[in-house]
């Protein structure tokens, strides 16, 4: 059954004794909605799930939200529903909408276009913070759902981008044989040739044996045949077997994607334009570091107070016409404000680029240059969106 979760709107705000100004009351409801999903068997537990990863982020955008809400008349309320494997997310959709128009969502694709596609939808707004799928921003996309979780394509771009200016020109690429993997690896393949790079050997990974005791005999052979090149990819969505390549493979190459050098939505070594403010709330209100859907799900609770606060509204419409336009910013401790792509509902927003204990660059890179703002270098770009839902 589904298990919601009623967050109050001052929690964690302290009082300053001063009076908010008289203004229009203006009473705010959202609703966020997790698909449950069991990750696939690993083979190391290293890194487990954190069981509540895109929650904490909910719970510090209305954290953030309620302390501005407040003294201009604004009231924020918080529904969490979290819906099982095996439970009918249509229905707790059905459930959310009928209290609220707007949803932040974080659950796989095809879950999205279910909700997206039900009538009591049509006029509501809903925020992707789970799905990085091309397609949803391609010809899979819908009017009403914007996307704060950066695309596959974006993260490639990234990293394509930093390729190009280290002269990485020659690519070898690992992919596991899972349908995200594969996703990933062809996504991590049309960039490269987006950006003029030589794409060279591809192959899949397919082993069963117990990598933590045969890394150093089984990848030297695995990769002898993959013959030159200048950086190896991994493409490794579920954290599998990405760990084990790096200085196991037959030639001394970077490795890059999955493990090395990776794109991220969000990252505890980024510190810079106000972001350790951002990680220390967090830290302690959650007892650890943000998280990529944590940082997808504050920022769409932001987008929806920074929108409320811009207009003095509530309803799904006028938020949403508010967001698509010039005036709309998000500050997103990125360095540059955040902003929505017309054309298909994405947050624009720059990508770091990190090991585990260092920002390495962020995209991006300086030198990549655009009409209308360098953020469109990033991901799919309007002649190549395929996306016309946002055309009306």
């Amino acid at each position: 059954m589904l298990r919601t979760r009623l967050a109050c709107a001052f929690c964690g705000v302290l009082a300053l004794g001063l009076a908010a100004p008289a203004l229009a009351q203006v009473n705010v409801d959202i609703h966020y909605i997790k698909q449950v999903v069991t990750p696939p068997p690993t083979l190391s537990n290293l890194d487990p799930i954190p069981e509540d990863l895109g929650v904490r982020g909910a719970e510090l955008g209305l954290e953030d939200n309620t302390t501005t809400g407040r003294f201009l008349g604004q009231t924020y309320r918080l529904t969490m529903t979290d819906v099982p494997e095996d439970g009918d997310f249509a229905a707790a959709v059905r459930a959310a909408l009928a209290e609220s128009a707007l949803l932040v969502i974080d659950a796989p694709m095809a879950q999205l276009l279910e909700a997206a596609d039900l009538p009591e939808a049509a006029e509501a707004l809903l925020f992707n913070a789970g799905a990085a799928d091309v397609a949803l921003r391609a010809d899979q996309c819908r009017a009403q759902v914007l996307h704060t979780i950066p695309s596959y394509a974006m993260k490639a771009d990234a990293l394509m981008q930093f390729f190009v200016a280290r002269r990485w020109d020659e690519i070898a690429l690992i992919a596991g044989d899972r349908a995200e993997d594969v996703a990933w690896a062809d996504t991590l393949e049309t960039s490269a040739r987006k950006f003029g790079l030589t794409f060279g050997a591809r192959k899949t990974w397919a082993f069963d044996a117990d990598m933590r005791r045969n890394a150093s005999q089984e990848v030297p052979l695995f990769t002898q045949d993959l013959g030159d090149y200048d950086v190896l990819l991994v493409a490794d969505a579920a954290d599998d077997f990405a760990r084990y390549i790096s200085y196991n493979t037959w030639r001394p190459r970077p490795v890059a994607g999955s493990e090395g050098l990776r794109p991220v939505t969000w990252h505890r070594v980024v510190e810079a334009w106000g972001a350790a403010q951002l990680q220390s709330r967090f830290e302690d209100l959650a007892g650890r570091p943000m998280l990529d859907r944590d940082y997808a799900v504050w920022a769409a609770m932001r987008a929806i107070g920074e929108a409320v606060t811009r207009t003095g509204a509530a309803d799904a419409a006028t938020l949403r016409s508010y967001m698509l336009s010039d005036a709309f910013e998000l500050a997103g401790f990125k360095g540059r404000p955040l902003t929505f792509r017309t054309w298909n509902g994405q947050l624009r927003q720059p990508i770091p680029l990190v090991h585990e204990r260092a920002l390495v660059a962020q995209a991006p890179l300086e030198g990549f240059l655009h009409q209308r703002t360098e953020l469109d270098t990033l991901g799919l770009d309007q002649p190549e969106s395929g996306c016309t839902a946002f055309e009306n």
